[in-house]
């Protein structure tokens, strides 16, 4: 089977072509995990692909507690979303965990 004007991004169960012994070939990006690909799928469809690009990481938060055990966050954002059954997008945001030490923290009121 051929994938010439079929390609598909994602999973697409409508995007196949008939293949050999009247059995289906697909042309969806999903194909490479299950094994089904027609045979042209990666020289027709994966040159179109475009993987995620992301933006470098932004700067940690402060601490969100400001005495004791609290949390920082930090994200990033796209610059170029996947297309055509690109390479997906990382993560975009992450945490940590941290002591929050005020001065004034532990002091009598």
């Amino acid at each position: 089977g051929s994938c010439r004007h079929r390609c598909c991004p994602g999973r697409n169960n409508a995007c196949w072509a008939p293949g050999a012994r009247r059995a289906r070939c697909y042309c969806d990006s999903y194909c490479q995990r299950t094994g089904d690909c027609c045979q042209d799928y990666l020289a027709t469809c994966r040159r179109a692909a475009v993987g995620c690009a992301v933006r470098p990481w932004g700067p940690w938060s402060g601490c969100s507690s400001p005495c004791g055990v609290g949390s920082r966050a930090r994200s990033r954002q796209v610059t170029v979303p996947p297309r055509h059954g690109g390479d997906p997008c990382p993560d975009l945001k992450q945490r940590r965990g941290c002591l929050g030490q005020h001065p004034t923290c532990g002091t009598a009121e």
